[in-house]
């Protein structure tokens, strides 16, 4: 019979109760816009992604949310709380995973299901294969047309085989729009092989038919034929299924219950209830269950080679502790896969980017740093840098220029990030738009400037909290600057007393950190806040640290007197010396 019929009249599909083998459909949200801040982030960083992730949303991108590819400092932490802000999501590769490329709007299929109904389900989504899952949606196979068929179709065409089929009661009766109208007190609704026979031949030939079986196993569909009908009850068969709507006599109703046989009337005529019988096999007996699925953090490109040879033509994406079905994906899915959208804040370059954001939609750059690296986008973006001490200062200004103020939480996640990167304006980097902006600020966030400056520096040393490691990468950047990788770090602390402890720990982390980023250059800048000056710790080549003009305190620890910002004093300063010796940039 081809499958073509099996949408059509006669064979109409009845819908299953929605308790047990309804498939589950989820609704596929949209994909987020993911706004964030550079690798190692400071406050300015953090802050201006929670609040342009925050316009964003109110204005014309209601999926941006704000993440962050690096720990927040204490500080950071610190500001947070005082907010009552969630600290961002951490996302440390935006490269696609397996979540990210499935198809979350997933039909599935229980295994009561019947043959039509998962039939009906493929044809009506255009499906070649369903995930098949339990009542509490985890995974227990695949199912395919082939397993379909293999189900419908037998392919033995001698003896009992060709009349074979295995289903239940209320399978069928639910296939045939039908009623049970007799059964034994006892009845169960578990999987049977029945032997389908038709009625067809007269009583005598019927009789010799029927007993040439196991009467145990026998499915008798016959119509308004009484004889028959009798028959079949006085042999105690399995189940008399009546066609057309015609119901059997209250004499045959007797004898079926005494002898406990199970009678079912459909409307359906002799030749539709025969297919639909067949039909209302429960596909629980074709499942696949040789199948593989993926955790939802595998990147693509092992997906890719991960699928290579097998024969599955939908992948399952599971939840690896509880085994919940999460997605599914195909081949072609993986092709060209719909890439993350990401707005940058706070820097402009993919080497202070997170991890796979060469491989994103950059819609949006926001920044007050110079312009470098190598970052390209396929099409025009938004892009934004102004010359301001602080990331938070042009996100402000953007709430001002829709006419929006931002909520206190956000004024006071945005007047930290301009207090964190002009050290209250007092730094070089500081502008009159910057003073302007954390006024206006101060007022809806309802927080005292000063005090909330000298609370904000007291309210951690990352010197006293961290490792060493940690210290280095609380707000580390690298460049590229006259064939030479380097590395700046800068922390800022309330005096000095916590540094000279750790001194040599830090240097010997500068050596490491050139080995492992295969760096020539890393240093750290320490900035007293309350003297408005720093030390530069430095590991450098010989060539270099010749060049360094300010004042030596110890072996490769220079005091910068009146130096406090990396963007505008230490960085040109540094790129000054280093144009100076001018190294080959293809060097080994």
């Amino acid at each position: 019979m081809p499958l073509a019929l099996l949408s059509g009249s006669p064979f109409e599909f009845q819908p299953p109760p929605v308790s047990q083998t309804t498939p589950t459909v989820s609704s596929s949200p949209a994909k987020p816009v993911w706004v964030m801040g550079h690798k190692n982030p400071d406050t300015d960083a953090i802050c201006s992604a929670i609040a342009y992730a925050n316009l964003l949303s109110q204005t014309r991108l209601p999926e941006a949310v704000a993440a962050c590819c690096g720990t927040p400092n204490s500080r950071t932490e610190w500001v947070l709380k005082q907010a009552g802000l969630s600290r961002p999501r951490l996302i440390t590769d935006l490269r696609p995973r397996a979540i990210d490329v499935c198809r979350t709007d997933v039909v599935t299929t229980h295994p009561s299901e019947t043959i039509f109904g998962a039939y009906h389900r493929m044809a009506d989504g255009g499906f070649r294969s369903l995930p098949v899952v339990d009542d509490d949606g985890e995974i227990l196979g695949l199912l395919s047309l082939l397993d379909l068929l293999q189900l419908l179709i037998p392919t033995a065409i001698e003896g009992e085989a060709v009349r074979a089929v295995k289903t239940n009661i209320t399978s069928m009766n639910r296939a045939l729009d039908g009623e049970v109208v007799c059964a034994p007190p006892d009845r169960d609704d578990e999987d049977h092989e029945y032997l389908m026979m038709v009625a067809g031949s007269s009583e005598p030939v019927m009789e010799d038919r029927i007993g040439a079986f196991d009467a145990e196993r026998l499915l008798i569909i016959t119509g308004d034929r009484a004889g028959v009908q009798l028959l079949a009850v006085e042999a105690g068969v399995k189940c008399l299924v009546v066609t057309s709507g015609f119901r059997p006599a209250e004499a045959i109703l007797n004898a079926a219950r005494a002898k406990g046989v199970t009678i079912l009337v459909t409307p359906r005529d002799t030749a539709s209830t025969t297919q639909l019988i067949r039909g209302s096999r429960p596909i629980r007996h074709a499942v696949s269950e040789d199948f593989v699925t993926f955790d939802p953090d595998v990147p693509l490109h092992v997906l890719r080679d991960r699928i290579q040879g097998l024969h599955q033509t939908l992948f399952p994406v599971t939840d690896s502790g509880t085994g919940r079905l999460l997605g599914v994906f195909s081949r072609t899915d993986l092709v060209a896969p719909q890439k993350p959208r990401l707005v940058l804040v706070d820097h402009n370059e993919f080497s202070q980017a997170v991890t796979g954001a060469d491989e994103a939609e950059i819609i949006e750059v926001i920044d007050h740093h110079r312009l470098s690296g190598n970052l390209v986008t396929r099409e025009p973006v938004q892009f934004i840098n102004k010359p301001v001490g602080s990331t938070c200062t042009i996100v402000a200004r953007a709430f001002r220029s829709h006419g929006l103020e931002p909520s206190p939480p956000i004024a006071t996640c945005l007047c930290a990030g301009i207090i964190s990167d002009t050290l209250n304006l007092t730094s070089p980097t500081a502008t009159e738009e910057d003073r302007s902006i954390l006024g206006w600020l101060s007022e809806l966030a309802g927080i005292e400037v000063d005090k909330f400056t000298e609370e904000f520096f007291a309210a951690g040393s990352v010197l006293r909290s961290s490792e060493p490691g940690d210290v280095i990468d609380s707000d580390r950047k690298e460049y590229e600057e006259s064939g030479y990788r380097v590395s700046i770090s800068q922390i800022e602390e309330v005096g000095m007393n916590q540094f000279f402890p750790v001194r040599e720990a830090l240097q010997a982390e500068l050596k490491r950190i050139i080995d492992a980023h295969d760096l020539d250059i890393a240093c750290l800048m320490v900035t007293d806040v309350t003297r408005n000056d720093s030390l530069l710790l430095i590991e450098a080549p010989e060539e270099v640290l010749r060049k360094v003009h300010y004042p030596r305190r110890k072996e490769k620890l220079y005091k910068l007197d009146g130096i406090v910002s990396r963007k505008k004093q230490l960085f040109p300063w540094l790129s000054t010396l280093l144009g100076e010796l001018a190294r080959d940039p293809e060097r080994d």
